[in-house]
């Protein structure tokens, strides 16, 4: 048996009418620039993750550099975020003129840890990014308590977190932006890059809109020099048929994750994830711990599993940040997972014969090492 770590095929097969007619759609009405796919989708994405107003942009990547600009983050600015991560969180840092500082992560959640998030913060402080890791919200209460105190802009990086809930509220509630990816893999994936910010603030969202469109809110009027970083039209579509189905899609990867769960809860070599009873979990990623990762790993490729390492390096190991001075040691828990944490296949089409596999394989794998 093959066990693809993820298959778009079989998602677009499951819905290839609707896909199909939305292409069609946007190419019968030759709009491809904005337009009227842009706003619905933006429009249909504020109801669904029920937030006030959503901005789509080119990728997650400029969604975040989007947010920072919003929310006043400048040249000579801090902004705090953990180091592991994918580098866009930190590079939209860079692009807005401000340094990244990273902080800990909590040993069980993988998020940033509230208990270490004060003492790195100084008068340069100016926002913290949290990143929602794998589909589980950070302790956002916890989190913005602090923020309020010290007057730090808070901004959500949910690119693997659609759909997520803290505390049985929308992650949208607990930060004054979020930002989402819609790159082809993600919970709700595009046919190419494709992002949104999102906030309550019509304040944030008129900033949001009008950087992201070349600094105009009409045709020829630029108020400010702004970016290129508009959703394209066929994105939006396409996002816009598959949206009707993130909630049963979210659904199956629950149901996933509790099926690794029940068949691996026994073996004792693995470290499951952690969920907390405040988080409302959405699984873009189920992560294992375990020993001999690596070799693991090639027994499970040379099987036909598909496998993943979310994230193999830490960001302030990376040698893009070499300047900014860290070390081995500076942050024990996310250099031990990035050395033992493995990623097995989950998506939504995925199915039980296919996890019975996956199981087996690791199972025998593990007491081979």
């Amino acid at each position: 048996m093959r066990v693809p770590f993820v298959d778009l095929k079989r998602q677009y097969q499951s819905i290839k009418g609707e896909i199909d007619g939305a292409i069609e759609r946007v190419i019968a009405n030759t709009s491809f620039i904005m337009g009227k796919e842009v706003s619905q989708f933006e429009e249909d994405f504020a109801n669904t993750t029920q937030v006030k107003f959503a901005v789509g942009c080119s990728s997650g990547t400029t969604a975040i550099h989007l947010a920072l600009i919003a929310g006043g983050v400048k040249s000579g600015d801090e902004v705090i975020t953990v180091p592991n991560t994918f580098i866009a969180t930190t590079e939209a840092i860079t692009h807005a003129g401000a340094k990244t500082v990273f902080v800990g992560t909590d040993p069980e959640t993988y998020n940033l840890d509230p208990a270490k998030l004060e003492a790195a913060i100084t008068p340069k402080t100016k926002a913290v990014i949290v990143v929602y890791l794998y589909g589980q919200p950070a302790e956002m209460d916890k989190i913005r308590e602090i923020c309020l105190k010290h007057d730090l802009v808070l901004i959500a990086d949910a690119a693997q977190a659609h759909l997520a809930e803290y505390q049985g509220k929308p992650i949208a509630d607990w930060a004054d932006m979020t930002t989402y990816s819609f790159f082809p893999g993600k919970n709700l994936g595009a046919y190419g890059d494709a992002g949104m910010a999102v906030t309550n603030s019509e304040a944030l969202d008129h900033t949001l809109r009008l950087y992201r469109n070349h600094g105009r809110l009409d045709k020829y009027e630029h108020l400010v020099e702004g970016y290129n970083y508009r959703l394209d039209a066929l994105q939006a579509a396409i996002l816009g048929a598959k949206l009707p189905h993130l909630a049963s899609w979210t659904k199956k990867r629950q149901e996933h994750a509790a099926s690794y769960t029940e068949r691996l809860k026994d073996t004792e070599a693995i470290t499951l994830p952690y969920v907390s009873p405040d988080c409302g979990h959405v699984y873009h990623l189920f992560v294992v711990r375990l020993p001999q990762r690596d070799q693991i790993r090639k027994n499970l490729t040379e099987a036909g599993i598909a496998c993943g390492v979310h994230y193999p390096i830490p960001l302030h190991l990376q040698p893009a940040y070499k300047h900014l001075g860290y070390n081995n040691g500076d942050f024990p828990h996310a250099e031990e997972n990035a050395s033992s944490i493995l990623s097995l296949p989950i998506f939504a089409e995925l199915t039980i014969e296919e996890i019975d596999y996956v199981c087996d394989t690791l199972k025998i794998s593990l007491n081979g090492v």
